[in-house]
């Protein structure tokens, strides 16, 4: 990566990943586009565009005049959010894709595409879920991110487009606020228990999901971007996980740090629904072996910076 546009550059991993790009590569090197203009000053110095990804014509003019070797099209619609407006998720979330890939192939340039967890499904293996298996999403967000995956893998055969992708699973900062995930949970709780000492989960107890600490999810993109490509089997998407836990197990780890703190239940269905559907802990075999995917944080590690920073920031 030398010259890089980021579609989605306010987004929950979009505005981290560009400061950290910026000091990697250069400031002028890295565009930032996103649909809306409120909040591009928190990305510090460095090029903005406004972009609707479902504008096609407008993409190709910036990654043009950007003279971009890279595009990262991290512009999507969350899935508790997508749920509530399908159509709109599916336009901004595949027709989004669709555009952006046509774009790198006019350009000829590196593709990378954030998959989920959720692109998996009830059907899928729940326990330690592997790299290549099936994959029947009952949401409209995995519907989509199945979809992306599997048009990512069309333009890398048909195309000789390089294009690489992870599945995320919940990601959790002290930086970026929630955008409207299944697991925005994991985040709020840190909140909660720096401002009040407590906090109640609209994901019910005994509801495993596969978290990841944002530094490591930054990591990951620029890891796997900068890979060398003889080496990757897989594309689109490698699994990656770095911790998987309920809601009791993260309290538990809070408590330590936050003594008397305390978890209440109040359980959203429409959510609780779309966890359920997705796999308690997935296996990222094929991430290490072929690019060195290697996390730094554990949930103990995790909360321990997160309420460091948490009480800077809130105080």
């Amino acid at each position: 990566m030398k010259r890089i546009v980021v579609t989605g550059g306010l987004g929950q991993i979009g505005m981290e990943l560009i400061h950290r790009l910026r000091n990697e590569y250069g400031s002028s090197a890295v565009m930032a586009t996103d649909v809306k203009k409120e909040g591009s000053e928190r990305l510090g110095e460095g090029p903005f565009e406004i972009l609707d990804v479902r504008d096609g014509a407008r993409l190709a003019e910036i990654v043009k005049a950007h003279k971009a070797d890279t595009v990262l099209h991290l512009a999507g619609i969350l899935s508790a959010n997508a749920e509530k407006n399908p159509q709109l998720g599916w336009e901004v979330n595949l027709n989004g894709v669709y555009n952006a890939l046509e774009v790198a192939r006019q350009e000829n340039c590196s593709f990378f595409f954030p998959s989920s967890i959720a692109a998996f499904g009830p059907s899928t293996p729940q326990d330690k879920t592997p790299q290549d298996t099936i994959q029947r999403p009952n949401t409209i967000y995995g519907v989509a991110k199945t979809a992306g995956e599997l048009l990512c893998d069309y333009y890398n055969h048909k195309y000789g487009l390089d294009t690489r992708g992870v599945r995320f699973p919940g990601l959790i900062s002290y930086d970026t606020p929630p955008g409207g995930g299944t697991t925005d949970y994991a985040v709020h709780i840190y909140y909660d228990a720096v401002k009040k000492g407590s906090y109640t989960s609209f994901i019910a107890p005994g509801t495993y999901m596969d978290m990841m600490y944002m530094p490591d999810a930054l990591d990951s993109v620029i890891g796997l971007m900068e890979a060398d490509p003889s080496r990757l089997i897989h594309r689109c998407c490698f699994n990656i996980t770095a911790m998987s836990f309920e809601p009791n197990q993260l309290a538990a780890a809070i408590e330590k740090h936050v003594p008397g703190f305390k978890l209440d239940f109040d359980v959203d269905p429409a959510r609780q629904a779309i966890a359920e559907s997705w796999p308690n802990s997935i296996d990222d075999t094929a991430a290490r072996e072929e690019w060195d995917w290697n996390p730094k944080y554990d949930m103990e590690a995790m909360t321990v910076d997160m309420l460091e920073k948490l009480r800077a920031k809130l105080s």
